[in-house]
């Protein structure tokens, strides 16, 4: 599978905007047939993120370690590096949606998102939802996606 990565600026056939796949050099090629995250015309989603570390040769994929904290600010660069290689930024982002494996996180996750978004700079946030949800690897604690709409 062949992924490649830029910015959604030409037409396809019949004059539709191009659809472009979006891998940063941050992450590994998917290990199916789905992107990082596409941007169409001025729309961006980013497909669920994960807190693995930052791609390197020969390395497997690894959680940025064992605590929801060091997951989330790991899930939460994973998928600013897609908004960026699409060409937007949390400033762009009408939703959120997190996806936890254990209830009991929700506040510590709050605590996470705000201070996050706090440093970002963010002064107006996106729409969110959070989801218990026990389908994720082992290991594993958070899912993130995002949808952006850019000017």
């Amino acid at each position: 599978m062949t992924e490649h990565t830029g910015h959604a600026t030409g037409t396809g056939a019949a004059g539709r905007t191009a659809k472009t796949a979006l891998t940063p050099p941050t992450h590994t090629a998917p290990p199916a047939r789905f992107s990082h995250g596409v941007r169409k015309g001025n729309i961006l989603q980013v497909a669920g993120q994960v807190g693995f570390l930052p791609a390197e040769e020969g390395r497997p994929p690894t959680p940025a370690g064992p605590t929801l904290r060091e997951q989330t600010l790991q899930t939460l660069a994973n998928v600013k590096a897609i908004l960026t290689e699409g060409g937007a930024s949390w400033d762009d982002v009408m939703m959120i949606r997190v996806y936890l494996t254990d209830v009991a996180h929700f506040p510590e996750l709050n605590e996470l998102y705000n201070a996050y978004f706090d440093e970002q700079g963010l002064t107006q946030p996106p729409a969110a939802r959070t989801t218990v949800y026990v389908g994720l690897p082992p290991g594993l604690l958070i899912e993130i996606d995002a949808l952006a709409v850019l000017d």
